[in-house]
Protein backbone atom coordinates (compact mmCIF):
# COMPACT_ATOMS: atom_id res chain seq x y z
CA UNK A 1 0.00 0.00 0.00
CA UNK A 2 1.33 3.71 -0.75
CA UNK A 3 0.48 6.23 1.92
CA UNK A 4 -0.23 10.30 1.53
CA UNK A 5 0.13 12.43 4.26
CA UNK A 6 -2.73 13.94 6.08
CA UNK A 7 -2.05 17.68 5.71
CA UNK A 8 0.78 18.93 8.50
CA UNK A 9 -0.57 16.64 10.75
CA UNK A 10 2.11 12.96 11.35
CA UNK A 11 -0.92 11.08 10.22
CA UNK A 12 -0.59 8.98 7.22
CA UNK A 13 -3.19 7.69 5.08
CA UNK A 14 -3.75 4.79 2.74
CA UNK A 15 -3.68 6.22 -0.98
CA UNK A 16 -6.85 5.15 -1.24
CA UNK A 17 -9.16 5.03 1.23
CA UNK A 18 -12.92 3.69 1.57
CA UNK A 19 -15.77 5.62 1.64
CA UNK A 20 -18.74 3.55 3.53
CA UNK A 21 -21.96 5.75 3.08
CA UNK A 22 -23.87 3.24 0.39
CA UNK A 23 -23.22 0.61 2.79
CA UNK A 24 -26.25 1.82 4.83
CA UNK A 25 -28.20 4.08 2.32
CA UNK A 26 -28.47 5.69 -0.64
CA UNK A 27 -27.74 3.01 -3.10
CA UNK A 28 -29.85 0.18 -2.53
CA UNK A 29 -30.20 -2.31 0.06
CA UNK A 30 -28.24 -2.45 2.76
CA UNK A 31 -26.28 -5.87 4.18
CA UNK A 32 -24.71 -5.28 7.28
CA UNK A 33 -22.79 -8.97 7.34
CA UNK A 34 -21.43 -8.12 3.94
CA UNK A 35 -20.20 -4.47 4.43
CA UNK A 36 -18.72 -5.81 7.76
CA UNK A 37 -16.91 -8.38 5.77
CA UNK A 38 -15.88 -5.83 3.16
CA UNK A 39 -14.29 -3.86 6.01
CA UNK A 40 -12.26 -6.69 6.74
CA UNK A 41 -11.26 -7.13 3.72
CA UNK A 42 -10.13 -3.56 3.08
CA UNK A 43 -8.29 -3.78 6.42
CA UNK A 44 -6.42 -6.65 5.76
CA UNK A 45 -5.42 -4.85 2.04
CA UNK A 46 -3.83 -2.66 4.55
CA UNK A 47 -6.55 0.37 3.12
CA UNK A 48 -6.64 2.34 6.98
CA UNK A 49 -8.91 5.34 6.20
CA UNK A 50 -12.13 5.05 6.80
CA UNK A 51 -15.12 7.67 5.89
CA UNK A 52 -18.66 7.74 7.36
CA UNK A 53 -20.74 10.32 8.51
CA UNK A 54 -23.52 10.79 10.95
CA UNK A 55 -25.95 11.37 8.95
CA UNK A 56 -25.36 8.56 6.88
CA UNK A 57 -27.97 6.19 7.60
CA UNK A 58 -29.31 8.18 10.49
CA UNK A 59 -26.13 7.05 12.87
CA UNK A 60 -26.23 3.27 11.22
CA UNK A 61 -23.60 3.49 9.38
CA UNK A 62 -21.34 4.84 12.00
CA UNK A 63 -22.28 1.69 14.21
CA UNK A 64 -21.83 -0.33 11.15
CA UNK A 65 -18.10 1.12 11.11
CA UNK A 66 -17.80 0.86 14.82
CA UNK A 67 -18.77 -2.29 15.02
CA UNK A 68 -16.21 -3.37 12.05
CA UNK A 69 -13.41 -1.87 13.52
CA UNK A 70 -13.49 -3.56 17.32
CA UNK A 71 -10.48 -5.17 17.66
CA UNK A 72 -8.72 -3.62 15.07
CA UNK A 73 -8.67 0.11 16.04
CA UNK A 74 -5.24 0.38 16.05
CA UNK A 75 -5.25 -0.30 11.90
CA UNK A 76 -7.55 2.17 10.90
CA UNK A 77 -7.66 6.50 10.58
CA UNK A 78 -11.27 7.17 11.28
CA UNK A 79 -13.43 9.84 9.56
CA UNK A 80 -16.93 10.66 10.50
CA UNK A 81 -18.69 14.37 9.92
CA UNK A 82 -21.22 16.30 11.32
CA UNK A 83 -23.58 19.04 10.28
CA UNK A 84 -26.54 17.41 8.13
CA UNK A 85 -29.39 16.92 10.50
CA UNK A 86 -32.52 15.00 10.44
CA UNK A 87 -35.27 14.36 11.87
CA UNK A 88 -36.60 11.09 13.84
CA UNK A 89 -38.20 10.36 10.42
CA UNK A 90 -34.86 10.39 8.64
CA UNK A 91 -36.11 13.83 6.75
CA UNK A 92 -32.88 16.67 5.90
CA UNK A 93 -33.94 19.40 8.27
CA UNK A 94 -31.47 21.28 7.93
CA UNK A 95 -27.56 22.24 8.40
CA UNK A 96 -26.27 22.90 11.84
CA UNK A 97 -22.98 24.52 12.86
CA UNK A 98 -23.81 25.54 16.58
CA UNK A 99 -21.26 24.86 19.49
CA UNK A 100 -24.17 23.48 21.47
CA UNK A 101 -24.82 21.16 19.14
CA UNK A 102 -21.21 20.02 17.63
CA UNK A 103 -20.52 18.63 21.42
CA UNK A 104 -23.84 17.01 21.18
CA UNK A 105 -23.07 15.24 17.64
CA UNK A 106 -19.81 14.82 18.81
CA UNK A 107 -20.56 12.80 21.95
CA UNK A 108 -23.19 10.88 19.91
CA UNK A 109 -20.77 9.76 16.99
CA UNK A 110 -17.92 8.40 19.50
CA UNK A 111 -21.15 6.16 20.75
CA UNK A 112 -22.19 4.96 18.08
CA UNK A 113 -18.73 4.20 16.92
CA UNK A 114 -17.66 2.70 19.98
CA UNK A 115 -14.62 4.64 20.33
CA UNK A 116 -12.81 7.60 22.54
CA UNK A 117 -11.57 9.28 19.96
CA UNK A 118 -12.27 10.48 16.35
CA UNK A 119 -9.06 11.01 14.20
CA UNK A 120 -10.77 13.37 11.68
CA UNK A 121 -13.65 15.10 12.54
CA UNK A 122 -15.49 17.16 9.26
CA UNK A 123 -18.16 20.03 9.15
CA UNK A 124 -19.96 17.66 6.57
CA UNK A 125 -21.26 21.22 5.62
CA UNK A 126 -21.10 24.75 6.42
CA UNK A 127 -23.52 26.33 8.18
CA UNK A 128 -23.93 30.32 6.25
CA UNK A 129 -25.75 31.64 9.86
CA UNK A 130 -22.92 31.02 12.12
CA UNK A 131 -19.29 32.80 11.56
CA UNK A 132 -16.91 29.72 10.80
CA UNK A 133 -14.93 31.02 13.67
CA UNK A 134 -17.39 29.68 16.17
CA UNK A 135 -18.17 26.68 14.61
CA UNK A 136 -13.98 25.91 14.49
CA UNK A 137 -13.72 27.21 17.54
CA UNK A 138 -16.08 24.60 18.92
CA UNK A 139 -14.11 21.49 17.51
CA UNK A 140 -11.31 22.78 18.57
CA UNK A 141 -11.92 22.03 22.17
CA UNK A 142 -13.26 18.85 20.98
CA UNK A 143 -9.14 18.61 20.09
CA UNK A 144 -8.47 19.93 23.23
CA UNK A 145 -10.35 17.40 25.04
CA UNK A 146 -9.17 14.58 23.26
CA UNK A 147 -12.38 13.64 21.72
CA UNK A 148 -10.96 14.46 18.27
CA UNK A 149 -7.33 14.47 16.87
CA UNK A 150 -7.72 16.60 13.43
CA UNK A 151 -10.37 18.69 11.97
CA UNK A 152 -11.48 18.66 8.40
CA UNK A 153 -14.22 20.68 6.42
CA UNK A 154 -16.30 19.67 3.45
CA UNK A 155 -17.94 21.51 0.54
CA UNK A 156 -15.91 24.80 1.96
CA UNK A 157 -14.96 27.48 -0.21
CA UNK A 158 -11.85 29.09 -0.21
CA UNK A 159 -12.66 32.65 1.92
CA UNK A 160 -14.27 29.79 4.66
CA UNK A 161 -11.21 27.53 4.39
CA UNK A 162 -8.85 30.23 5.02
CA UNK A 163 -11.16 31.68 8.25
CA UNK A 164 -11.04 28.40 9.39
CA UNK A 165 -7.36 27.60 9.24
CA UNK A 166 -6.52 30.62 11.43
CA UNK A 167 -8.86 29.31 14.25
CA UNK A 168 -7.77 25.94 14.25
CA UNK A 169 -5.36 23.98 12.04
CA UNK A 170 -7.61 22.23 9.39
CA UNK A 171 -5.72 18.81 8.59
CA UNK A 172 -8.11 17.80 5.59
CA UNK A 173 -11.13 19.35 2.75
CA UNK A 174 -13.42 16.74 1.60
CA UNK A 175 -15.17 17.64 -1.72
CA UNK A 176 -16.38 15.58 -4.82
CA UNK A 177 -14.17 15.20 -7.21
CA UNK A 178 -13.22 13.38 -10.12
CA UNK A 179 -13.18 13.30 -14.28
CA UNK A 180 -16.93 14.50 -14.31
CA UNK A 181 -16.87 16.82 -10.83
CA UNK A 182 -12.95 19.46 -11.94
CA UNK A 183 -14.75 22.39 -9.94
CA UNK A 184 -11.93 22.41 -7.52
CA UNK A 185 -9.40 22.78 -10.03
CA UNK A 186 -10.80 26.30 -9.88
CA UNK A 187 -9.51 27.78 -6.46
CA UNK A 188 -9.91 24.95 -3.97
CA UNK A 189 -7.02 22.62 -4.85
CA UNK A 190 -4.62 25.30 -5.10
CA UNK A 191 -6.14 27.01 -1.37
CA UNK A 192 -5.51 23.32 0.61
CA UNK A 193 -2.30 23.31 -0.96
CA UNK A 194 -1.41 26.93 0.12
CA UNK A 195 -1.99 25.73 3.54
CA UNK A 196 -0.72 22.58 3.75
CA UNK A 197 -4.20 21.31 3.93
CA UNK A 198 -4.84 17.72 1.95
CA UNK A 199 -7.79 17.38 -0.37
CA UNK A 200 -9.97 14.17 0.16
CA UNK A 201 -11.91 13.29 -3.12
CA UNK A 202 -15.29 11.71 -2.43
CA UNK A 203 -17.51 10.18 -5.12
CA UNK A 204 -14.20 9.86 -7.27
CA UNK A 205 -15.95 7.52 -9.78
CA UNK A 206 -18.39 9.67 -10.83
CA UNK A 207 -21.57 8.13 -8.29
CA UNK A 208 -20.48 4.90 -10.00
CA UNK A 209 -20.96 6.33 -14.02
CA UNK A 210 -17.45 6.23 -14.87
CA UNK A 211 -17.55 2.68 -13.85
CA UNK A 212 -18.72 2.02 -17.21
CA UNK A 213 -21.38 -0.61 -15.88
CA UNK A 214 -24.41 1.85 -15.57
CA UNK A 215 -25.55 1.73 -19.14
CA UNK A 216 -29.49 2.96 -18.44
CA UNK A 217 -31.94 4.04 -15.49
CA UNK A 218 -32.76 0.67 -15.16
CA UNK A 219 -29.88 -0.63 -13.79
CA UNK A 220 -29.91 1.67 -10.96
CA UNK A 221 -32.11 -0.25 -7.84
CA UNK A 222 -35.41 1.48 -7.47
CA UNK A 223 -34.23 3.27 -4.51
CA UNK A 224 -31.61 4.47 -5.22
CA UNK A 225 -30.51 7.91 -4.77
CA UNK A 226 -28.79 8.39 -8.05
CA UNK A 227 -32.01 8.42 -9.77
CA UNK A 228 -32.73 11.78 -8.58
CA UNK A 229 -29.90 12.96 -9.66
CA UNK A 230 -29.66 15.53 -12.16
CA UNK A 231 -26.53 13.42 -13.84
CA UNK A 232 -29.05 10.74 -13.80
CA UNK A 233 -31.88 12.17 -15.68
CA UNK A 234 -33.18 12.51 -19.44
CA UNK A 235 -30.23 14.13 -22.05
CA UNK A 236 -28.15 14.15 -19.48
CA UNK A 237 -27.99 11.23 -18.88
CA UNK A 238 -27.32 10.36 -22.54
CA UNK A 239 -24.19 12.76 -22.88
CA UNK A 240 -22.48 11.75 -19.48
CA UNK A 241 -22.51 8.28 -21.40
CA UNK A 242 -20.86 9.40 -24.29
CA UNK A 243 -18.32 10.92 -22.03
CA UNK A 244 -17.99 7.17 -20.57
CA UNK A 245 -17.28 6.02 -23.80
CA UNK A 246 -14.14 8.30 -24.46
CA UNK A 247 -12.87 7.04 -21.26
CA UNK A 248 -13.88 3.24 -22.06
CA UNK A 249 -11.75 3.49 -25.15
CA UNK A 250 -8.38 4.83 -23.11
CA UNK A 251 -8.82 2.26 -20.52
CA UNK A 252 -9.00 -0.11 -23.37
CA UNK A 253 -5.76 0.93 -24.67
CA UNK A 254 -4.07 0.76 -20.65
CA UNK A 255 -5.07 -2.66 -20.44
CA UNK A 256 -7.43 -1.42 -17.35
CA UNK A 257 -10.68 -1.25 -16.59
CA UNK A 258 -11.85 2.41 -16.37
CA UNK A 259 -12.73 2.59 -13.04
CA UNK A 260 -9.30 2.35 -12.64
CA UNK A 261 -8.15 4.00 -15.36
CA UNK A 262 -10.66 7.59 -13.30
CA UNK A 263 -8.69 6.62 -9.82
CA UNK A 264 -5.70 6.66 -11.75
CA UNK A 265 -6.26 9.99 -12.72
CA UNK A 266 -7.19 11.29 -9.44
CA UNK A 267 -4.55 9.81 -7.49
CA UNK A 268 -2.03 11.71 -10.28
CA UNK A 269 -2.84 14.91 -9.57
CA UNK A 270 -1.39 15.09 -6.30
CA UNK A 271 0.62 13.95 -3.65
CA UNK A 272 -1.51 15.16 -1.21
CA UNK A 273 -5.12 13.99 -2.86
CA UNK A 274 -6.52 11.04 -1.04
CA UNK A 275 -9.92 9.29 -3.09
CA UNK A 276 -12.17 7.83 -1.01
CA UNK A 277 -14.35 5.45 -3.75
CA UNK A 278 -17.30 3.55 -1.83
CA UNK A 279 -17.68 0.02 -2.92
CA UNK A 280 -20.43 -2.81 -2.17
CA UNK A 281 -18.14 -5.73 -2.75
CA UNK A 282 -14.85 -7.06 -2.46
CA UNK A 283 -14.16 -7.92 -5.98
CA UNK A 284 -14.57 -4.16 -6.58
CA UNK A 285 -12.90 -3.03 -3.60
CA UNK A 286 -9.60 -4.68 -4.73
CA UNK A 287 -10.25 -3.80 -8.98
CA UNK A 288 -10.60 -0.15 -7.38
CA UNK A 289 -6.78 -0.60 -4.99
CA UNK A 290 -4.98 -1.97 -8.68
CA UNK A 291 -5.62 1.73 -9.77
CA UNK A 292 -2.39 2.43 -7.76
CA UNK A 293 -0.59 0.05 -9.94
CA UNK A 294 -1.64 1.73 -13.02
CA UNK A 295 1.00 4.24 -14.29
CA UNK A 296 0.00 7.62 -16.37
CA UNK A 297 2.13 9.11 -18.02
CA UNK A 298 2.16 12.96 -19.14
CA UNK A 299 0.55 11.83 -22.58
CA UNK A 300 -1.96 9.94 -20.96
CA UNK A 301 -2.58 12.50 -18.72
CA UNK A 302 -3.10 14.87 -21.71
CA UNK A 303 -5.68 12.97 -23.68
CA UNK A 304 -7.99 12.22 -20.82
CA UNK A 305 -7.98 16.34 -20.43
CA UNK A 306 -8.96 16.38 -24.11
CA UNK A 307 -11.46 14.11 -23.64
CA UNK A 308 -12.88 15.27 -20.19
CA UNK A 309 -12.08 19.00 -19.69
CA UNK A 310 -13.42 20.70 -16.68
CA UNK A 311 -16.79 21.44 -17.56
CA UNK A 312 -17.89 18.46 -19.84
CA UNK A 313 -20.47 16.78 -17.71
CA UNK A 314 -24.10 17.46 -18.24
CA UNK A 315 -25.71 18.20 -15.13
CA UNK A 316 -25.85 19.64 -11.91
CA UNK A 317 -23.70 17.30 -9.04
CA UNK A 318 -26.83 17.57 -7.10
CA UNK A 319 -30.37 18.69 -7.35
CA UNK A 320 -30.94 22.48 -6.97
CA UNK A 321 -31.61 22.57 -3.19
CA UNK A 322 -28.92 20.57 -2.36
CA UNK A 323 -26.61 22.25 -4.67
CA UNK A 324 -27.46 25.41 -2.37
CA UNK A 325 -25.16 24.08 0.54
CA UNK A 326 -21.92 23.22 -1.46
CA UNK A 327 -18.88 25.62 -1.84
CA UNK A 328 -20.48 27.11 1.56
Amino acid sequence: MQYRKLGHSSVSVSAMGLGCMGMSEFYGERNDQESTELIHHALDLDVNFLDTADIYGSGRNEELVGKAIQGRRQQVVLATKFGNVRDAGGNFVGINGRPEYIRKACEASLKRLKIDTIDLYYQHRVDRTVPIEETVGAMSRLVEEGKVRHLGLSEAAPATIRRAHQTHPISALQTEYSLWSRDPEDEIISTCRELGIAFVAYSPLGRGFLTGKIKKTEDLPPDDWRRNGPRFQGENFKRNLDLVSRVEEIAREKGCHPAQLALAWVLAQGEDIVPIPGSSRKSHLEENLAALEVNLTAEDLARIDEVAPKGVTAGERYPEAAMKAVNG
